[in-house]
Formats: C-alpha cells, structure tokens, sequence
C-alpha cells in the first residue's frame, strides 16, 4: 500500500438478531473501548483530559479507602444479559469475584458500584441508557459525573437503588469532596482533578 492509496476497512455486519456478548469477546479488531448495548456495539471515542483525570482521581480515592472484601476496577466489561455488556469508567466488585489476569467480565450481582464520566459523546448514554440498565440488573449505587459550571471542575450525582421500584434514586450531587457511606466509606478530594 502507498501513501496515495486510501486505507480500507471492513465493519463488522451485524448478525440478523444483533450481536450478543460472545462476540463481543470474540470478534476480532473491535476497539479495546467496545460496549454491547441492546444488541448493538458501541465505540467510545478518545478521552479528553478532564475525562482521564477524573477516573485516575476516583480509582485512587476507592481503591485508598475501600475495605479488603472490594476491588475497584476500570473499564472492564459488566455482562448484564446476553444482549448488554458494559464497561463502567470505574466499578467496585467483590474481590472474591476477581478470578485472574485473563478475566474478561464480572457480572451484575458483584458489582457494588457502577461508575460513568460523561463524555460529550456518551451524554445520552451515561445519562438514561445506562444507569436504566445497571438499576435493572440490581446494581445497587452509581455515580454519574460531570463538569462543573467552571469546565473543570468534577461533579459527582451519586445515586442508589430504590429498594421497591428497582430504579435509582438521586441521593444527591457533591462538589469539591465526595462523601459517602454505600457502598463503603468513602472520602474523595475531588478539587485534585483540577489539579493533577
């Protein structure tokens, strides 16, 4: 191939029913930031600074103060059904669902925490599709974090389970420092992503 010569690819052809997570795991060449959600694959787009910061900041933080029965995580796939694999920006799991370096997936009933940065992309998505999907599959708090009026400033709308309609209550939006009790006791300085 020459410099002139325009480069070809080949996109996967959705299967007649959509695909599952079995070929999320298997086909080859998809981008390492694929999701499954509801039989289509979805591709992120590069992180932004404010993005990469902000899940270095809330890994840090978790993985300071959470107790040994928890291990925080980053982008990993959640299986909830075979139609919908996600991969929060950040999760807390059971460690004893920790299998190994070649662990691919955890499924809904060992994440205690689902966490999504809102990219400009993935507004829509990290917003109502997603924390639909994680409350329905029993994934009891989530946090869904923005930017601040300032641009740069993390805000953080932390939500738990309700216990009777199975969808997520707003328990509230913290700035500056994240405290919280559920999952876990957990103190974050959030102004240090402005910072770092």
């Amino acid at each position: 191939m020459t410099a002139d010569e325009p480069l070809e690819h080949r996109w996967p052809r959705p299967p007649r029913d959509g695909y599952t997570v079995g070929d999320l795991f298997t086909l080859p060449e998809l981008p390492s930031r694929t999701e499954l959600i509801d039989a289509g694959l979805v591709f992120a787009s590069p992180q932004c600074m404010f993005h990469a910061c902000v899940v270095d900041l809330l890994v840090d933080g978790v993985r300071r103060d959470r107790p040994d029965t928890l291990d925080v995580i980053r982008n990993m796939t959640v299986v909830l059904d075979d139609r919908n694999g996600l991969a929060p920006d950040v999760s807390l799991v059971r460690t004893e669902a920790v299998t190994g370096p070649d662990q691919m997936s955890f499924r809904p009933q060992d994440v205690l925490l689902a966490v999504e940065v809102v990219s400009p992309d993935s507004e829509s998505r990290d917003r109502t599709t997603k924390p639909q999907k994680y409350a329905a599959a029993g994934i009891p708090n989530f946090w869904r974090v923005e930017r601040g009026g300032n641009g740069d400033e993390p805000v953080v709308h932390v939500y738990e389970l309700g216990p009777l309609t199975k969808a997520y209550v707003h328990m509230g939006m913290q700035r500056g420092q994240l405290k919280v009790d559920k999952p876990c006791t957990l103190e974050i300085v959030l102004d240090r992503a402005r910072r770092d």
